[in-house]
């Protein structure tokens, strides 16, 4: 089952199940009391079945044409794991000279590399733009597949991320790494979240980045999840450790997918990634200015 939050034409906000890409079914959000809003479904000890309760009968199926389907955050932190693919390694390795052996041990050292990627305020959904930092030359998209995380610590969903990255700034001191993660307009999410019914097949979930500038495609590229070092459980472990979660969080779990060393984002690209399963997160880029 897929979920998405949606802002309608008269400005309320819902949650509905998405039927496919294109039709959503609303959910009525007033037939219990414990389930206001998005995270309080994915939460509950039953998402699924809570979810298929709240449908509401009456209403239509709705075209997704005519709604905003906004990225499914509400009082979440976003983190994000470094590191976890071999592809990220050796792009970290040779973007930073001072910094490259301790790249190489993260990513065979038994605790990863996670830090804070983002506040509410500093996420884009679908469609809305995403930065690159006025003071950066060198920025990418990253994308990654997200894990939605409950306050116990319990993965209960899955969702497609976009960790942006001024790679230029992380590269000259890997101490600079909060300002080349966080800023504002540094972290999509969306458009869906797929609450998994059964374990995912890594290898058969694909990521795939396209990013079109103009008429051309700038840069096109894909892995797959069985690419990825670590486990989803371990994780979520490290980063619940001596830190609670108190409204659930998101975790960015590493990219697989890096443009070339020449390539920078620039205005106007727009960058579209999609998760097989979950659906396709697109963006339009913004330099800073």
């Amino acid at each position: 089952m897929r979920l998405a939050k949606l802002r309608l034409a008269d400005g309320s906000i819902r949650v509905a199940i998405a039927e496919d890409d294109a039709r959503l079914r609303l959910l009525d959000l007033l037939q219990v009391d414990h389930a206001r809003c998005l995270m309080d479904i994915l939460h509950a000890p039953d998402p699924v079945g809570l979810a298929r309760f709240l449908i509401d009968r009456d209403a239509p199926l709705v075209d997704t044409r005519h709604v905003t389907v906004m990225a499914p955050i509400d009082r979440q932190e976003v983190w994000a794991a470094g590191v976890t693919y071999k592809r990220s390694q050796v792009a970290r390795m040779q973007e930073s000279e001072t910094g490259a052996s301790h790249y190489d041990r993260v990513y065979t050292a038994p605790r990863p590399e996670i830090f804070f990627k983002a506040t509410p305020n500093r996420v884009s959904g679908p469609g809305e733009p995403l930065r690159v930092r006025a003071d950066s030359n060198w920025s990418v998209p990253e994308p990654e597949l997200a894990l939605v995380i409950s306050p116990a610590g319990r993965l209960v969903g899955f969702t497609v991320g976009n960790d942006m990255s001024a790679r230029d700034i992380e590269g000259e001191n890997p101490l600079y790494l909060p300002q080349a993660k966080v800023y504002n307009g540094c972290c999509g999410l969306g458009p869906f979240v797929l609450i998994p019914e059964k374990p995912l097949d890594r290898s058969a979930t694909k990521i795939r980045l396209t990013i079109e500038r103009g008429d051309d495609t700038a840069f096109a590229g894909e892995t797959d999840l069985g690419q990825m070092k670590r486990d989803f459980a371990e994780l979520i472990d490290w980063l619940t450790r001596e830190n609670d979660l108190a409204t659930g969080a998101f975790l960015l779990t590493g990219t697989g997918v890096v443009p070339p060393d020449n390539f920078t984002l620039l205005n106007n690209d727009l960058v579209s990634i999609e998760i097989t399963g979950i659906g396709t997160l697109t963006n339009p880029i913004v330099k800073a200015g």
